[in-house]
Formats: C-alpha cells, structure tokens, sequence
C-alpha cells in the first residue's frame, strides 16, 4: 500500500529512470534533475547541486531563486553534510547554527552527499518554506534518486578533490 508521499515517489523514480534512459551527459542530467525534483515534490522551494570544485562546493543546476555560489566544506548544512559524507536533514533551519540563508522563506532542508567512486562530487540540496517538511522517507528516496542518477550518468570527466 504505502503513504501519498510513497506513492509520488515512486511515480517519481519511474519518470527519473525513463529521463536518464538515453542520456549520460552530466551536465545535461543534473540540470533535468533539478528540474524532475522541483516540478513534481510538494512544498519545495529551491532544488538543486552544489558541486566540490577546488575545495569548495560551488553552485551547478537547480531549480528556484538565485542561490549562494560559494560554500565552504564544514559551514551551513551542505558544507557540513559534506564534510560528514552523509544525508543531513534539517527541520528548522533557525534552529540550524552556521545555517547560510541563501533565501529567507526556506525553513527545512535536506542535503544528500554524492560520492562518485568513493570520492565526494558534490551535494543535493533541497528546500522548503515549511518546517518539517523532510522525512526518513524523503531521505530514503532521495538517495536512491541519487544512487540512480550516479549510476546513468558519466562522471568520468569530474576532477574532484
């Protein structure tokens, strides 16, 4: 049976597989990605990848206002979550100390670390105006959206860190 939440998510998985069908391009499916996630979840308000360049995490494509370019490993919850190599989610982000308010209406926050061969390419991010809003489930999907994102996209060409 499942929840509401589970049900769109795997109508959800199943459109993700069909768009990475035919396409390995990275650039190409991290934007569709962004754009897959924005456009079908509830109560979201900025999707998108921040990518390890140089020691940083720098902005690559998303859906939503325009958002903060920079962040350093270890600062704001997609630093710390990379950092940490693991999910993050955020309930309240007034709540989050180091939290970077890139928009001021977003009040929860997941971040899912991509590791691409053992080493850490970048981080999902995702936002909500509303408290709460992220779940085991939301993680549990996420990361298998990224695990299949990973595995139909060619990352060979990344210079990581």
């Amino acid at each position: 049976m499942g929840s509401e939440k589970e049900k769109s998510y795997q109508l959800l998985t199943k459109q993700l597989e069909s768009l990475f069908d035919t396409e390995r391009d990275m650039l190409a499916n991290l934007s569709n990605f962004s754009a897959m996630l924005f456009n079908n979840l509830s109560e979201i308000n900025w999707v998108g990848f921040y990518i390890l360049k140089d020691g940083q995490l720098v902005l690559g494509p998303f859906q939503g206002k325009p958002a903060c370019v920079r962040i350093d490993i270890g600062k704001g919850v997609c630093g710390i979550c990379a950092q940490k190599k693991e999910t993050i989610i955020v309930d309240d982000v007034c709540k989050f100390k180091g939290h970077i308010a890139c928009d001021s209406a977003s009040r929860s926050e997941i971040v899912i670390a991509i590791m691409v061969n053992g080493k850490l390419f970048g981080v999902l991010d995702a936002d909500s105006p509303v408290k709460n809003r992220f779940n085991e489930t939301d993680k549990k999907y996420m990361e298998r959206f990224v695990k299949l994102l990973i595995e139909r996209t060619d990352f060979r060409a990344v210079q990581s860190d």
